[in-house]
């Protein structure tokens, strides 16, 4: 006796089927209900580019659909207003965070200049894109992922509000980011020696604090917005650490406070400190600066190396630590990263990888 033929057959991709014809459909779903649709190709690599387009179609025809009619208007100005205070209230949020968002709230306003005075409800999956082609040709990609997470939580507020049925920019593709190639930015210990002494001899009345505060990040790995906030009570020399206790409002960047090793070269940078400021207390500042950007512009231009930022700083760090054969996941720890090394194999895997051939050179079988 032979088995009845299956009416569907799945593939392997989520909701493309095949009908025992031999013709491919697509089991689209939106507002809230299921339909099959004929995709009229019984040639799989067709039916796969049709079925997007299928869904699509389907979910624009249930937020027009006049039999289930949406609930009260909703302008994107007054979504930006509950989403400024729902960034307000929330305690997880970082007040430097905040500042950042409301910035890609102002940025995001800049680049769709209709955008505040069109009622969510009607802003279309073709509107969002022309949007994302426009802006991700002339920014960043961090930037640009940035504000279209701002841009797709304003249409879940739309949702929750019952304002619409689907987020039209649910499916718009973050940008890649890229990591710098730092081989390419990044001074070696000879030239760094030679750029912080061109720092110090410049003649400023803040050209020693500055080299001070350069020196103290490289040989620390400490973020920017972190060393201010050292003060000496921090700097345990019996133990051989210094304490990273962050923004006293918002702590660290992950909330977390670490210890980093004060190795030679920063002992030695915190003793001098210490001897031009012998009458310091505890609770003073170790750093005197904030920043040192025109002094870092100008020495580089000076010893003619590539201009760096302060944060490729934290990167002179991470990359001398681990030329010094320390471990990629100690080095993340160091830096304050949660993730156990993860990004930081990402950035400085290629170090690592760099080493272990030279290491595999001294390998040998020889009697």
């Amino acid at each position: 006796m032979t088995e009845p033929t299956k009416t569907w057959t799945p593939t392997k991709y989520p909701r493309l089927y095949k009908h025992r014809s031999g013709t491919y459909y697509a089991r689209v779903s939106a507002g809230g209900k299921e339909t099959w649709r004929s995709l009229k190709t019984k040639l799989l690599s067709v039916a796969r580019q049709e079925l997007d387009e299928k869904q699509k179609d389907a979910e624009q025809r249930a937020e027009l659909n006049p039999e289930k009619p949406l609930g009260e208007k909703l302008t994107t100005a007054e979504a930006f207003v509950i989403r400024e205070k729902q960034i307000a209230n929330n305690p997880a949020i970082k007040k430097s965070t905040k500042h950042y968002l409301s910035q890609i709230m102002l940025a995001l306003k800049r680049s769709w200049p209709t955008l505040e005075r069109t009622e969510l409800s009607k802003i279309s999956v073709e509107e969002c894109e022309a949007w994302a082609g426009r802006c991700a040709k002339r920014m960043s990609p961090t930037r640009f992922n940035a504000m279209l997470s701002m841009v797709r939580s304003l249409f879940d507020i739309a949702i929750q509000k019952g304002c619409r049925r689907t987020n039209p920019a649910a499916k718009l593709k973050r940008l890649r980011v890229r990591f710098k190639e730092l081989s390419h930015i990044l001074p070696s210990r000879s030239q760094f020696s030679a750029y912080v002494q061109t720092i110090r001899d410049a003649g400023g009345r803040f050209s020693n604090d500055c080299a001070d505060y350069v020196e103290f990040l490289a040989y620390t790995g400490v973020r920017r917005g972190e060393a201010p906030w050292i003060q000496w009570r921090h700097c345990d020399f019996a133990k051989g650490e210094i304490v990273i206790e962050g923004n006293p409002e918002d702590g660290t960047k992950n909330h977390e406070v670490r210890r980093v090793p004060m190795i030679a070269a920063v002992r030695t940078l915190l003793e001098n400190i210490r001897k031009e400021r012998p009458s310091c207390a505890p609770t003073d500042k170790v750093l005197s600066v904030t920043m040192a950007k025109n002094a870092m512009d100008r020495a580089a231009q000076k010893n003619q190396i590539a201009r760096f930022t302060h944060h490729d700083l934290r990167h002179l760090f991470a990359t001398v630590c681990i030329e010094s054969g320390v471990d990629i996941p100690t080095v993340s720890k160091w830096l304050g990263h949660k993730d156990g090394g993860a990004l930081a194999m990402k950035v400085y895997g290629h170090l690592r990888n760099e080493h272990s051939l030279a290491a595999a050179t001294r390998v040998s079988f020889a009697a």
